[in-house]
């Protein structure tokens, strides 16, 4: 047996490769799928099986573009109304040479999520199961995607009968291989490993040493962010992304050419670091740094309207582009090599302010002054927050405007610096006339030795 698991950064989505004699399979596809053609080549197998653990929302499922360039079948669960695919129910059985891959249904995170086991047919146990959003590496899934408090309490009891009765009862030894690693939005104590074991997760998982009781009560209650455009992710998973017929490289674009579609109502997104964008950038761009873009275009980016990206090296471009492709962003029409090629032909273009933490400390008391979080409400609670701060999550912003005034300086800060930024580039698209970033944000505060104060 051939195996190997396969990170989307950004969004620390796994999916897993694996190969017997002459066919593969593979679990939960990215929809740049270049990667599993590419390992088939490899090994000289031919991709028979595909199987999805559950509708994504945090990201398009890539098994209608793996089975287009490959033939092989789509298996997911029965409970959703999938428009593609073969419905699988427990215990039905998939067999690709001497690989049987068992059928577990596992509702819970969504109504149709199932996990896979993997046995080889000479032995009688397991060799690992595939869990999706079901179980992770010291954590189990989310459920608040139901966006209704009674439906989440029934999702609760549905994942611990998921996760007691059905997986834990596999062998101890059973390798887990998760959906999801640290770093995902699917779940909010995901460890660092790439893997685990059900008896490591029977004696190291918070989650698992809860009564059934507690179990409920804690999954029922807990909340996340949620991008409103996870609710268009979830009718692409259901309906089937459409198929991507030519590359996924965008047109280069003339600095003339961007002229002309920045009066069309385009977004032009610039994915260079928060100091490049800081130090010059084109009119009315907005700036989300290139690792961000799997968390935070589902927030600030809009599916109806065309995008241009601006990017400084043609590998920032690829690794970006792959990740809007992932989040069904089809609609970029293009990039422009660089900001220098903007400057260079005599365009103009604008500068962010910039404040150090030493800065925002002395101006704290300033009564012109609003200084605005952008944390999620997870890192405010965590780490608290500066002086005189008020809290509005990053992507509640394009639904916040009106909280914040237009006649102060708004002083915007993060984590480090990165969303920090993001926000100052959407408040200054949206006419805000006087905005600063904090370079370091909370890290740079605190290792400054500067006070912080409980959440308000």
């Amino acid at each position: 047996m051939k195996f190997q698991q396969i990170i989307a950064k950004g969004i620390a989505a796994n999916s897993y490769f694996v190969a017997a004699n002459d066919q593969a399979a593979v679990i939960d596809p990215q929809r740049d799928v270049d990667f599993y053609l590419n390992l088939a080549q490899e090994y000289n197998v031919k991709i028979s099986a595909i199987f999805d653990t559950h509708r994504n929302e945090d990201f398009v499922n890539g098994s209608p573009q793996l089975a287009f360039q490959t033939g092989a079948e789509i298996y997911h669960g029965h409970k959703l109304d999938f428009k593609y695919g073969n419905p699988a129910k427990s215990g039905d059985k998939i067999v690709l040479d001497d690989l049987i891959f068992e059928i577990i249904e596992t509702p819970g995170h969504s109504p149709e999520s199932i996990s896979i086991s993997l046995t080889e047919e000479s032995s009688k146990n397991p060799i690992m199961v595939f869990t999706g959003d079901t179980l992770f590496a010291g954590e189990v899934g989310r459920i608040d995607f139901y966006r209704n408090d009674k439906k989440q309490k029934v999702a609760a009891d549905w994942l611990y009968d998921s996760i007691f009765n059905k997986l834990l009862k596999l062998p101890d030894g059973t390798i887990v291989a998760p959906g999801h690693g640290a770093g995902s939005i699917c779940g909010g104590g995901i460890s660092g490993l790439p893997y685990s074991t059900i008896g490591y997760e029977k004696e190291t998982n918070p989650r698992l040493h809860m009564s059934k009781d507690e179990f409920i009560k804690f999954k029922s209650t807990e909340r996340f962010e949620i991008a409103p455009n996870m609710s268009i992710l979830e009718k692409i998973n259901l309906e089937g992304p459409p198929i991507l017929t030519t590359s996924i490289q965008p047109t280069a674009l003339t600095v003339d050419e961007v002229k002309h579609y920045m009066s069309n109502d385009v977004q032009i997104v610039d994915i260079r670091e928060p100091e490049s964008y800081a130090g010059g950038h084109i009119p009315n761009t907005i700036n989300i740094w290139k690792n961000g873009l799997p968390n935070y275009a589902l927030w600030m980016l809009d599916y109806n309207k065309p995008i241009i990206i601006i990017k400084s090296t043609h590998q920032e471009l690829d690794q970006g582009i792959r990740y809007l492709i992932r989040l069904g962003f089809d609609n970029v029409i293009g990039y422009l090599q660089g900001f220098r090629n903007w400057y260079m032909a005599g365009e103009k273009y604008d500068k962010t302010s910039v404040w150090s933490v030493h800065e925002l400390k002395d101006k704290l008391d300033d009564k012109d002054l609003y200084i605005l979080d952008v944390r999620t409400n997870n890192s405010l609670k965590d780490n608290g927050q500066i002086k005189g701060s008020n809290h509005i999550f990053l992507g509640n912003l394009p639904q916040r405007l009106d909280d914040i005034p237009k006649d102060k300086t708004i002083c915007v800060y993060c984590d480090s610096g990165f969303k920090t930024f993001t926000g100052v580039s959407y408040l200054l698209k949206k006419g805000y006339p006087k905005v600063v970033g904090v370079f370091g944000s909370m890290s740079a505060w605190k290792n400054a030795g500067y006070p912080v104060e409980e959440e308000q």
